[in-house]
C-alpha cells in the first residue's frame, strides 16, 4: 500500500479509502486463511477423505485458534509467505487426531490466492454500489441541466454548441459499460484456488477434484475445474477494468478542470481549494485528484501484465508483484469513485 494513503497520514485525505483498505488488513487475511482451512476440513469429510469426527474436531480447533500475529509477520520475510508459520501454530494448537483434516492437499498459494478472491468479492460488491451511485448522480445532473446548451470543444477549442446532456453522456455511458463488465467478470475472478504443491491436486489422487468442488461450494466461490497457480490473466483483466473505471472518472475530472478555468459561465460549483498565495482562487481539487488517480492506476497496470509471467509451476517474484499492485489499485479506484460522487454534489449549475 502507498504509505501516503494511510488515513492518519498528513496526505491521507487525498488518497485514503478506509473502507476499501480495511478489506486488505492483516485481520481480514488471517480470517480468510482460517475460513479456508475450516471449509477444507468439512469438504474432506464430505468427500470421504477424512472422517466426520476428524473434520469436526479440526473445525472446533480452528475456531478456537488465536495466532501469534507478530511471530507470523516476523517469519514472513524468511518464508516469503505467512502461511508456513501460521500452519505451524495451528497444528501445534490442534489435537493430533484432527491433523489429517488440516491443510490436506493444499499449499500456501491456495490459501493466499483464495484469500485474495474472497477479499475481492467483498470489494467488488462495494465498487458496484459506488459505480451505481456515481451513475445516479450523473442522471440527476442530466435531469436538471441536460436540456441546456454549452459550447462543444474539440482539441480544447470552441467548436459548435452541444446540449449539456451530450457532455454528461460522455461521462456516464462508459461507466455503465464498466459496471456491466465488472458484473460479467466476477464469476471468472471469484473462483477457488485449490491446486496443491505443483498445481495438479495430485496429493489427493482421484479425490482432489471432488474435494475442490465441495470446498468451492463451502466458500461460495466458483470452482474452475483446475488449478490456476500460473494462470494470472483474469487478475490482469481485472486490473485493466479498474484502470478503465478510474480513467473514465479522470475524464470527468479533466472536463471539470477545464470548465472551471473558462470564463463562459457554463459551470458553477460549491467550495474549492484555497491558495496560500492567491486568496481569490478556488482550485478544483477533487477534479484534479480524479485525474491523478486515473494516471496512477494507468501506471500500475503494466505491473499486472508483468505478473502474468510465472516460471514453470509457480513463481515467487511475479506472484508477490501482484500483492504490491492489485490492492493499491482497488483502493485508488474506490477512492476515485467516492471523490466523483462528492464532486457531483458540488455542481450547482451546468450550461450557459
Amino acid at each position: 500500500m502507498n504509505p501516503l494513503s494511510r488515513q492518519d497520514h498528513l496526505f491521507g485525505a487525498l488518497f485514503a479509502d478506509p473502507e476499501v483498505e480495511s478489506h486488505w488488513s492483516t485481520e481480514r487475511f488471517l480470517s480468510a486463511f482460517l475460513q479456508f482451512e475450516s471449509a477444507l476440513a468439512r469438504a474432506l469429510a464430505e468427500s470421504g477423505v477424512v472422517t466426520a469426527e476428524q473434520a469436526g474436531a479440526a473445525v472446533e480447533d480452528i475456531a478456537s485458534f488465536a495466532p501469534d500475529v507478530a511471530k507470523v509477520a516476523a517469519t514472513t520475510l524468511v518464508d516469503g509467505v505467512p502461511v508456513p508459520e501460521l500452519l505451524r501454530q495451528l497444528q501445534a494448537h490442534s489435537r493430533e487426531e484432527c491433523l489429517p483434516a488440516i491443510h490436506r492437499g493444499a499449499t500456501s498459494q491456495d490459501l493466499i490466492d483464495t484469500a485474495f478472491v474472497l477479499i475481492l468479492r467483498d470489494i467488488n460488491a462495494l465498487l458496484e454500489a459506488r459505480i451505481e451511485s456515481v451513475i445516479d448522480g450523473f442522471s440527476a445532473l442530466d435531469a436538471k441541466w441536460g436540456a441546456g446548451s454549452m459550447m462543444g470543444r474539440t482539441r480544447m477549442q470552441a467548436a459548435v454548441p452541444i446540449l449539456v446532456s451530450d457532455r454528461i453522456r460522455a461521462w456516464t455511458a462508459p461507466l455503465s459499460d464498466h459496471l456491466r463488465s465488472l458484473t460479467a467478470l466476477r464469476p471468472r475472478l471469484e473462483v477457488l484456488q485449490y491446486s496443491g504443491a505443483v498445481g495438479n491436486r495430485s496429493a489427493l489422487g482421484p479425490d482432489g477434484d471432488a474435494v475442490a468442488r465441495v470446498l468451492g461450494r463451502e466458500l461460495g466461490l466458483g470452482e474452475p475445474g483446475r488449478g490456476w497457480h500460473t494462470e494470472r490473466g483474469v487478475f490482469a483483466e481485472y486490473a485493466g477494468l479498474l484502470s478503465m473505471i478510474s480513467a473514465t472518472l479522470g475524464k470527468f475530472g479533466q472536463d471539470i478542470c477545464l470548465m472551471a478555468q473558462q470564463q463562459d459561465g457554463e459551470l458553477e460549483m460549491l467550495g474549492g481549494g484555497t491558495s496560500s498565495a492567491m486568496p481569490h482562487k478556488q482550485n478544483p481539487v477533487l477534479a484534479e485528484l480524479l485525474v491523478t488517480h486515473a494516471r496512477f492506476n494507468a501506471t500500475m497496470l503494466p505491473n499486472m501484465h508483468h505478473a502474468m509471467i510465472h516460471e514453470q509451476e509457480r513463481s515467487g517474484a511475479a506472484w508477490t508483484l501482484e500483492w504490491m499492485t492489485l490492492p493499491q489499485m482497488t483502493v485508488t479506484t474506490g477512492k476515485a469513485l467516492r471523490m466523483a460522487d462528492d464532486l457531483q454534489r458540488k455542481i450547482v449549475r451546468l450550461g450557459a
